[in-house]
């Protein structure tokens, strides 16, 4: 006679435990966070440019995402991000402020080119790799920089290009309503990075990182692989250049340098080159640190490159200790707190009921 076993019921810390083990349960949350600083600032229990400075750091997640396919899943170095970032603006400002077309086209348009430009660069990075590859790529960038001073020069003069207001379908445009296409455009990359990351094309990207040799002997396409990355970075790196148009009005050929590029670069390496999640606690600390905790102390108000050196240390002492980025300091830190927890737990039942026989 079979034995009844009444069924297990469900607890609301047994739910809780399912939601946080889904694979996008770290997407919702952080959409449930992006709305809630915009709440904040409309009742203004934040300051808005507080407000403003996550939207930017939101952008720079969009763009570092990218570059996490490229160097954390296919190890290829890029210094060009910049310049990608600052096509995508340019072309929002012409498209909207000269040719006075539709931001749809804009789009359309910055798309197409980015998909070019990923496509020129993928296949250079067949030929040469490593370091070359990334001096290539920066002289890519510093090429299509002098490009956008020249534009600028001809057409506005020596300042930078500032962007009217402007329509979408006859609709006058709010920054707060650009805010939230950040956040659409934000969680929209999540999902799709995160699902190449799981489908077979992550595993292929990382193949190919592993050992060139070793993925082509099983059949993996370098081609192929090298291109996507490549094509996706670059279009993540435009969309998010017409977004920050978008939401700040204005583009000045100065701020796409190398010095952006590195930044991006360093929020890749300080979070973590393989996790979505570490690249948005990287792009959050070198994007946001200074301006929402370091401007507001004195000193590094007052001198404001400082802040340089912080950055500095913590890339050089992520690279010697933990490769992985701080991500893997936080699933170190939680895997030794739950040995502890259960090390606590056995002690105190060993004192209520003695040693187990």
């Amino acid at each position: 006679m079979l034995e009844h076993r009444p069924l297990q019921q469900s607890t609301p810390l047994s739910t809780w435990k399912k939601l946080t083990k889904h694979p996008f349960f770290g997407v919702f949350l952080s959409l449930f966070v992006m709305i809630l600083i915009r709440i904040l600032g409309n009742i203004n229990a934040i300051p808005s440019g507080v407000v403003d400075v996550f939207a930017i750091i939101w952008i720079y997640i969009i763009i570092g995402l990218g570059f996490t396919l490229l160097l954390g899943y296919t190890g290829l170095a890029s210094l060009g991000t910049a310049g990608f970032i600052g096509v995508g603006s340019y072309v929002v400002a012409y498209i909207l402020g000269t040719a006075g077309m539709p931001l749809i086209v804009a789009f359309i348009v910055g798309i197409m080119i980015s998909i070019g430009l990923g496509t020129v660069v993928g296949f250079i990075s067949l030929r040469i790799e490593g370091m070359y590859l990334a001096i290539i790529t920066l002289g890519l960038s510093e090429i299509l920089v002098e490009v956008f001073k020249f534009w600028t020069k001809v057409t506005k003069g020596l300042v930078g290009f500032q962007l009217d207001r402007y329509t979408i379908l006859g609709f006058a445009v709010r920054e707060e309503q650009v805010y939230y296409v950040l956040v659409l455009a934000l969680v929209l990359t999540m999902f799709a990075v995160l699902n190449i990351i799981n489908s077979p094309t992550g595993r292929a990207m990382l193949s190919i990182k592993n050992s060139t040799s070793a993925a082509q002997a099983m059949g993996i396409s370098i081609l192929k692989f090298r291109l996507l990355s490549f094509i996706v970075s670059t279009v993540l790196a435009v969309i998010g250049g017409m977004l920050y148009m978008m939401y700040t009005r204005s583009t000045i050929p100065n701020i796409w340098n190398i010095a952006l590029s590195l930044n991006i670069l360093a929020a890749v390496v300080i979070g973590g080159a393989k996790s979505i999640w570490g690249v948005s606690l990287g792009t959050i600390f070198i994007f946001g640190f200074n301006q929402l905790v370091l401007a507001r102390i004195p000193f590094f108000a007052r001198y404001g490159n400082a802040s340089l050196f912080i950055n500095g240390a913590l890339i050089i002492l992520v690279v010697m200790f933990y490769p992985g980025g701080i991500v893997r300091m936080f699933s170190d830190l939680s895997r030794i707190s739950k040995k502890a927890y259960h090390w606590i737990l056995s002690k105190v039942k060993e004192y209520r009921y003695g040693p187990e026989e």
